[in-house]
């Protein structure tokens, strides 16, 4: 067999990227077609239902729910503040003897009025969501209340695991070589706002120093797993990660450990240092795949932006592959041929498997199930 499809991670100096911005509920545009937009750039706005507050209206004037109408001084969809008076009683006789009101327990408006409970439920203000673009582009289809699709030429690098939500700064290389381990030292007020560049590893105490220089986010090719649990509070488990608030994004290139970043991913970003650059650290690991993204925009024509169809990643000759599979779990290699009959592995099982060669020339045979290709 001269070919297979395997998994892929993304690394590549150059290529055209397509971005859908969606709003959680229908809301407003505030682009058009063919503008030119900045990360920074908001694309789309609405506005969410506020909170429910129940609140017991008869009960609180002190009459019987069928007596309520008789004092009511709202109706629904009415805009309320603090101030507003809900219900009122004139007192003894109407002469103002004994006399109560009810005011309002928050702002925002009178969802529904119940004859039968004598509750009111009140709806706090709805709450204002911006949609940025996240990415500097160009807008190539505007969806009518949703939201806007974005397109660029970029460098772009999908990394193995991240933490924190979308961000945007300046890419700053503090490691000098790919199996470089972060020093805190390194990090100092020039890296305010930075997205910076850690090599190996970086360590609890120096993204604590970052957080503190108020760094954006950090590349690095690993983390210990339990300056991880220290960091966010808890065990990640198979949820999607994104939207811890944790100070800084996080995105590993490589996995958990101490692992060298992949020689062709750390000259992609020493390449690009100093220039602005879009990240998040979204990962799922189940069906619907989601990766983190390092996004760093190109200069770019219109006629460019012709997005190619995705495909599957393919395992033949000559590939450049990552292992993703104890006892080289992390490793890059280069596939050097894919025999086609099946083979017995330690789980005596019978696998394909394909023959990989390391950088200082050793040669190795794994199943094709234990790597991902990593594409350009």
């Amino acid at each position: 067999m001269g070919q297979a499809y395997s998994a892929g991670l993304t690394v590549t100096e150059s290529t055209i990227l397509r971005k859908e911005r969606i709003l959680p509920l229908k809301g407003q545009v505030l682009v058009k077609k063919g503008d030119m937009v900045k990360a920074e750039d908001v694309v789309a706005e609405t506005l969410l239902p506020g909170k429910v507050v129940p609140y017991n209206l008869a009960n609180k004037l002190g009459v019987t729910p069928a007596q309520l109408v008789n004092y009511i001084k709202i109706k629904p969809g009415q805009q309320i503040t603090k101030d507003t008076i809900l219900a009122e009683n004139k007192g003894l006789f109407g002469l103002g003897f004994f006399k109560s009101e009810v005011r309002s327990p928050c702002d925002g408006e009178v969802e529904n009025i119940s004859a039968v409970t004598g509750q009111v439920l009140l709806r706090e203000p709805r709450i204002p969501v911006q949609v940025k673009a996240f990415m500097d582009g160009m807008i190539t289809e505007v969806i009518p209340n949703e939201g806007v699709i974005i397109e660029n030429k970029s460098a772009y690098i999908q990394g193995i695991f991240g933490i924190g939500d979308e961000t945007v700064g300046e890419l700053k290389m503090l490691a000098d070589t790919p199996d470089d381990e972060l020093d805190s030292a390194k990090i100092d007020e020039s890296c305010r706002g930075k997205i910076i560049v850690a090599g190996a590893f970086v360590r609890y105490h120096t993204i604590d120093v970052a957080r503190k220089f108020g760094v954006k986010a950090i590349i690095t090719g690993g983390i210990d797993d339990q300056d991880l649990k220290k960091l966010i509070g808890y065990d990640i488990g198979v949820a999607i990660t994104g939207h811890e608030k944790v100070g800084l994004t996080i995105v590993c290139t490589e996995g958990f450990g101490k692992i060298t970043m992949a020689q062709k991913t750390f000259d992609l970003l020493k390449a690009f240092s100093g220039k602005k650059t879009s990240i998040h650290g979204r990962t799922q690991i189940r069906a619907g795949v989601i990766r983190p993204e390092i996004i760093i925009p190109m200069d770019f024509n219109e006629s460019e932006l012709i997005s190619k169809e995705a495909t599957m990643p393919i395992l033949e000759p000559g590939t450049l592959i990552r292992i993703i599979r104890q006892p080289h779990f992390g490793r890059i290699a280069k596939v050097i041929s894919l025999p086609e009959e099946l083979t017995k592995v330690e789980s005596e099982t019978l696998v394909r498997i394909l023959v990989a060669e390391f950088d200082d020339g050793t040669q190795l045979s794994m199943p094709r199930a234990n790597v991902e290709v990593i594409e350009s």
